[in-house]
């Protein structure tokens, strides 16, 4: 295997990677992260993107050369994207890559391999994302990273739904191979989450955290539709309390409202359920004050409740941070918290049949996405007695937290700093270029552009539209308008300023040089293939400026 087989040119916009432009959600700050872990450890010749054009390029090379890159730079467009060779796997910020499977399918399935990975997967979207890439031209060189193993368990149920069906709409028909569905966690910079002590000393005193008080740190969005529920863990809060005499629990929650309603939930909730626990809320786009946070907790506490999540990176910058942790048993969070680092707390929720309803009213457009999640977490419990344990547990012990506290950083240091993550990503996309290459091109052949059946030519989609469709005659002539003193093609496509649009249907120079070409014919006109031999200049491109040329009667014919 060559470096470049160990590559991955990145398909790079903004929003997959860029959480300070875009707004923080948890895939862009990961999409933010394996950047950096990408430029610091990857062992390639040279860092490859592709983009849809020079804006995204300048925004990738921007980040580069923020992260310290001196290895050469390239870059290529998502309209030529056979152009990253010789590198020859894609990564995808996300699970939804079926248009990429098209958009490889004019140059044949070997041309490369394509790597997607999964961020949240409980939307209409990515579920339909998911059935779309069954039905693609998706190859079996082509993977998509599962962060957990659990979500690799609702992508499988869903592609076994999605096989079944297609065995049952095309008469048992075999159904083509699946990607690769490897589970390869997300990954953090372990030395970016070393505690500042003065900071997290200076946060302390800010809130009125006294030394032998305890600050339970959460970090996340503040959102009881889309993370989490707050109010079981107000009562678990307040029950630990109780038991804590002379010592004082605080609940740290620093992040973002998205609306009012989130606020009024988290607000009133913990002044009626947990009047004993000083409730602080900190602003989650500060990172300052989410370093802070971390650095002057004694614990921290992700009680997730939600499908919107798969992962949960918040506990593993934890972890980084030295801090014990306290989840639930839930997605990703099975996999990252051991119990020298934590406790896991069980959840429990209703059988499939309580809630198809709710599936059916969300997939119609009756229901909102928050309103499918907020059904789905209202049936979901965490063992609330348990969580009082765990919280009394770790408060209660300085010596278990400090072991937990030390564990959780070896383990991240050991399994999910980017340095450890890399090599694995880097290992994935050469087994996929291994299977690819003992792939026969000739099985895979390269598909018309024009006949691609999610996209195809629009003007074959619409054909009976026009009266007739021009082009493809080698006879028919054509002659010039004389302009009578009405304005010229110039000035026309100036008046039209097709340019406003970002997008020309050809290059002005080109329109003028056949129309002078076919102003010098005569009244005698010319032929499309003679325009095209005497403009050198491909016979298509000709006949699209001819066609534009009659639209406004420069010419006739």
């Amino acid at each position: 295997m060559t470096t470049a087989h160990r590559n991955a040119a990145i398909w790079y916009a903004p929003d997959g990677y860029d959480p300070s432009a875009k707004g923080i959600n948890g895939r862009r700050v990961a999409g933010e992260s394996f950047l950096k872990g990408f430029f610091t450890h990857a062992q390639v010749d040279e860092f490859v993107c592709l983009t849809y054009g020079p804006t995204d390029q300048a925004g990738f090379a921007q980040v580069a050369k923020r992260h310290g890159v001196t290895k050469p730079l390239r870059a290529a467009r998502l309209d030529k994207a056979s152009g990253i060779a010789p590198v020859s796997t894609i990564s995808f910020p996300g699970p939804n890559y079926a248009a990429e499977c098209w958009r490889r399918a004019p140059f044949g399935g070997t041309a490369y391999a394509i790597c997607g990975i999964t961020h949240t997967t409980a939307t209409k979207a990515v579920m339909q994302g998911i059935f779309d890439l069954r039905m693609a031209p998706q190859m079996p060189w082509d993977a998509l990273i599962c962060t957990s193993t659990s979500v690799r368990d609702s992508l499988t149920v869903q592609m076994d739904l999605t096989d079944a069906f297609m065995r049952y709409r095309f008469a048992g028909a075999p159904v083509p191979p699946r990607p690769l569905l490897p589970v390869i966690p997300l990954g953090v910079t372990v030395d970016d989450f070393a505690p500042d002590r003065a900071a997290g000393a200076a946060l302390r005193a800010r809130l009125g955290i006294g030394g032998q008080d305890i600050a339970c740190a959460v970090i996340a969005r503040l959102t009881p539709h889309e993370k989490f529920d707050p109010l079981p863990l107000y009562i678990a809060l307040q029950a630990a309390a109780a038991q804590m005499p002379g010592r004082r629990l605080h609940l740290i929650l620093c992040g973002l409202f998205r609306d009012d309603y989130g606020r009024r939930v988290f607000d009133a909730g913990a002044k009626g359920l947990m009047p004993d626990v000083g409730y602080h809320i900190l602003d989650g786009a500060d990172a300052g004050l989410r370093k802070a946070t971390l650095s002057g907790a004694d614990m921290f506490l992700f009680p997730i409740d939600n499908v919107q999540e798969t992962f949960g990176l918040a506990p593993i910058e934890a972890m980084a941070a030295g801090l014990p942790v306290i989840v639930s048993d839930w997605d990703g969070m099975k996999d990252t918290v051991t119990p020298d680092v934590g406790f896991r707390i069980p959840t429990e929720a209703v059988k499939p049949d309580h809630v198809t309803h709710v599936g059916q009213r969300y997939l119609g457009g009756t229901d909102s996405y928050d309103q499918y999640l907020s059904q789905l977490s209202a049936m979901t419990a965490i063992d609330v007695p348990k969580l009082t344990e765990a919280v009394l547990a770790l408060a209660l012990n300085p010596d278990l937290r400090a072991r937990m506290g030390a564990a959780g950083l070896a383990r991240a240091r050991r399994v999910y700093d980017w340095g450890r993550i890399i090599p694995v990503m880097q290992d994935l996309w050469a087994e996929q270029t291994a299977i690819r290459l003992a792939a026969l091109a000739a099985d895979h052949p390269a598909m018309n552009p024009g006949l691609l059946p999610v996209a195809p030519s629009p003007n074959l989609l619409f054909r009976a539209y026009p009266t007739a469709q021009f082009g493809g005659s080698t006879t028919r002539r054509f002659v010039a308008v004389a302009l009578d003193g009405r304005p010229g093609i110039a000035e026309t496509l100036k008046l039209r300023d097709y340019e406003a649009t970002k997008r020309v249907f050809e290059a002005p120079e080109r329109v003028l040089a056949i129309a002078r070409l076919l102003d010098a014919a005569g009244p005698a006109g010319a032929t499309a293939p003679e325009l095209s031999a005497s403009a050198g200049l491909n016979l298509r491109l000709v006949e699209r400026v001819l066609m534009w040329l009659l639209k406004y009667d420069f010419a006739r014919g």
